[in-house]
């Protein structure tokens, strides 16, 4: 199997996997006469299979048919987007990073919290968020990132730091919690997906291919149904984390409303005259 190709994947995954155990260690002291606690380290889980998706994504047979069929280069960009990005957010590396470095590094970093704060913004997110999808894929982009591999590194970085940017809107990232109540939560997860979808009706609509230098013509399939599939692949698939997202933060949020719709009900109840 033409599998684990892309040594620089490997490193990145190899040194963020090395970094977040370092940083992750934590003092074996407890309480006398209290047992050390056995939590499941779920978000440990949700990181490392953050790591494996990347590789899923980015080095494996689906990197190599990327090359040369548009519907598994739009499933690659799904991965990182909606399953690598997300499980980032919900593994919340950032405590674990930090510890892990260098004071001096810490002390430098620090600086450049401002800008990182505003980028992190809901709006700012969710503006980058969209943008930076509907950028790389205007054709003049998109092939340029055939054509020149250092541009394509920088698209999929953009896909996942600009991911884990809207995604940390929506889910909580330790010590990074999310500043919108439940139901914005949820509208906020159903317009981060509007980019997505436009781009996925254009695609699935048009009547000419969009990106011709994509589409490597054999396998039995045009380059025009090639297109269409990959439409499939951003509506279907692609809009799956969005629904989860949305679905459980209305849950919640429906949760949160019946109790005070029960208080409203009892203050305007009429009082008995005490009488027996």
């Amino acid at each position: 199997m033409d599998f684990l190709r892309e040594p620089a994947v490997l490193v990145v995954v190899a040194v963020s996997g090395l970094w977040y155990l370092r940083g992750s260690r934590r003092t074996k002291l407890h309480a006398v006469g209290r047992p050390p606690r056995r939590d499941i380290p779920w978000r440990a889980i949700c990181f490392a299979a953050a790591l494996v998706s990347l590789v899923l994504a980015l080095d494996s047979p689906l990197d190599r048919l990327a090359a040369t069929r548009f519907w598994a280069h739009m499933l690659q960009h799904v991965v990182l987007i909606g399953v690598v990005a997300p499980l980032i957010v919900l593994g919340a590396p950032w405590l674990p990073f930090w510890r892990a470095l260098p004071l001096r590094i810490r002390s430098s970093l620090g600086r450049i919290r401002p800008g990182v704060a505003w980028a992190a913004a809901p709006i700012a997110a969710w503006l980058l968020f969209d943008l930076d999808l509907g950028l790389w894929h205007i054709p003049y982009f998109y092939e340029l990132t055939l054509r020149n591999g250092a541009v394509h590194v920088v698209e999929h970085v953009s896909f996942v730091v600009f991911g884990i940017l809207f995604w940390a809107q929506v889910i909580d990232s330790p010590p990074h919690y999310g500043r919108l109540p439940p139901f914005a939560r949820a509208l906020y997860a159903t317009a981060g997906s509007a980019a997505s979808w436009l781009l996925a009706l254009v695609l699935a609509l048009a009547t000419t291919p969009l990106y011709p230098a994509q589409h490597v013509g054999h396998g039995g399939i045009s380059a025009l149904a090639d297109q269409q599939l990959a439409a499939g692949m951003m509506i279907g698939p692609g809009s799956i984390p969005y629904a989860i997202v949305v679905f459980y933060w209305l849950y919640v949020w429906l949760g949160t409303e019946e109790p005070r719709h029960k208080r409203r009900e009892i203050r305007r109840a009429p009082l008995g005259d005490g009488s027996s």
